[in-house]
Order: C-alpha cells, then structure tokens, then sequence
C-alpha cells in the first residue's frame, strides 16, 4: 500500500506533468471509484474547464486544487496515475480518465478497484472525514514534541496500532512503523502509556528522520510494487526490519522476527526492542 513517501513522490510527479493543465472532458469507467455528493454526470461535468492550479498532500491523500473544485484522492492498495498521449490505447484497470486541453491524459489505474475519488468546493476538503480526523504531518515544524508526548501518555494499547491509526501523526503505514520504532528501540507490542517521556522524544524524532529519509529516496518498492506513476523508490535499500525476517540485526546480529499486531505483519528485532513482563500485551 502507498505510505506517505510513496504519495508524496507521486504529488511531486504529478505537480512536473500537469500543473496548469486544463480539463477538456472527464471518463468513468468504474463509478464506484468516485465517492461524496458529486458523482457520474455532476463530477464529470464540474470538471469541464477548470484548471489545475496545485497538487497537495494530506496524510495519504491527495488534494488536486483546480479553479472551483479540489479532487480528493485516496490510492489505497494498488490506485496509480499515468500522464500519457490521449491517443495512446487504454491499459486494464483503466477506471477515470482526465483529457487535457493538450493532447494528454491523467489516467487513474487501480487493479484492486480501492481506491477513492471526491470533488468538493475549494476550502471544504479539511471537513471531509477521512481527512478531518488526521493528526499532524511528520515534519517537525508541525509535529510537536510535546503534545505528541501527552496524547501517547494517555493510550493504553499497543503502540504500533496507536502509529497507524493516523490520530497521533499522519501518513505512517506498516512499513515506516516498524522502522521508525526500531530505529528507536521501543518494541510495537509496548503500551503507548508505558513509554517514558524520553523514549517517546527518541521515538518522535524516529518518525521524522524514518520518513524523511524515504520521501528523499522516492518511497520503498517491495517486491512488484512500483509507485503510483509507475517508477520505483529506492527506500526498500535501507529498511532495517521490514522484510527482513531471519536476517540478523544490523545491530546485535540476532534474527528479526516477525509476528503479528492488530492483524498486521511485523518486524522487530526482540534483543534491541525489549519488551518486558509488566509491558507485555496479549498479540492481537
């Protein structure tokens, strides 16, 4: 699944493309793609001449600023943008088409079909649930130590699901979780409460420096994976526990293991990331 890096690699792609580009005319071929109140027609339709005036980030989303409108974009698992000739064939898993007044297109792909499209009016996109609800961005002019450290005083389960659940701080997924709490020794089944306040300042800088690392080296590719235009991070060459399972430590040189919380997999090293009786919680 895109994280943040991955995204924000794509945000910048897009922003190279097509900035200032015009829609000429708009194609659905799957409509459950496009979620909100504007759907089929009235989506299309809105769309109809306005110009992209900026590409944003939030979170994992992606906020298409045009004239009137921003388009939210979520790419969940497999959701890919191409920029091609309008005359070029349509690949499979083609969903929404965008045809600009230059002879190209923006084209949507997505295998899985679960990704989300939404149009609303400039300046509502922040009262749209799935992004009213995000935490701050991981940068540390926004992402303050302080109020980080007083919300994970208070949460009592585990603090690898606390991270994932984007209240705490936005666009951290599976991957960049499980790196950044190894980067800081804290082992994902610890309770959020039980963090003292210096391990949660090592933690907080983790995240920043985990996913800062990643955005400047284009996101991770696992496997097939490849980013939401098509290209390839290079991150996937620094992971330190992710995927590494049975490989030593960089550390101490024991095997990373790999189990699983709140029914997702992940990695950690069980010597650097301890994890002691009166902090243990049941696996979930």
């Amino acid at each position: 699944m895109p994280e943040l890096p991955e995204v924000e690699t794509v945000r910048k792609g897009l922003e190279n493309l097509v900035e200032k580009a015009v829609i000429q005319e708009v194609e659905i071929f799957w409509e459950r793609i496009i979620t909100g109140s504007r759907v089929g027609e009235s989506f299309k339709k809105a769309l109809v001449g306005e110009q992209l005036q900026q590409i944003r980030r939030r979170g994992k989303f992606l906020l298409l600023d045009f004239d009137r409108y921003t388009l939210i974009s979520h790419l969940r698992m497999e959701g890919k943008y191409e920029v091609v000739p309008t005359d070029e064939p349509l690949k499979l898993h083609t969903h929404v088409v965008f045809h600009l007044k230059d002879g190209r297109d923006i084209r949507y792909l997505d295998v899985r079909k679960f990704g989300r499209m939404e149009l609303v009016l400039r300046g509502q996109e922040e009262t749209v649930a799935g992004i009213q609800r995000l935490g701050p961005e991981p940068f540390a002019d926004v992402f303050l130590l302080e109020p980080f450290q007083a919300k994970l005083s208070r949460i009592k389960k585990a603090v690898k699901p606390a991270l994932l659940d984007q209240n705490l701080v936005t666009g951290l997924g599976n991957i960049y979780v499980d790196e950044a709490l190894f980067q800081a020794g804290i082992h994902p089944l610890r309770p959020g409460n039980s963090l003292t306040p210096n391990e949660a300042a090592v933690l907080h800088q983790s995240i920043i420096e985990v996913l800062g690392k990643a955005i400047q080296a284009g996101g991770t590719t696992i496997r097939t994976y490849l980013n939401a235009l098509g290209e390839s991070g290079n991150f996937q060459q620094d992971l330190k526990v992710y995927g590494q399972t049975g490989e030593p430590c960089v550390r101490c040189g024991n095997p990373i293991q790999k189990t699983k919380v709140a029914q997702r997999g992940t990695h950690f090293c069980a010597h650097c990331q301890k994890l002691t009786e009166e902090n243990v919680l049941p696996v979930m």
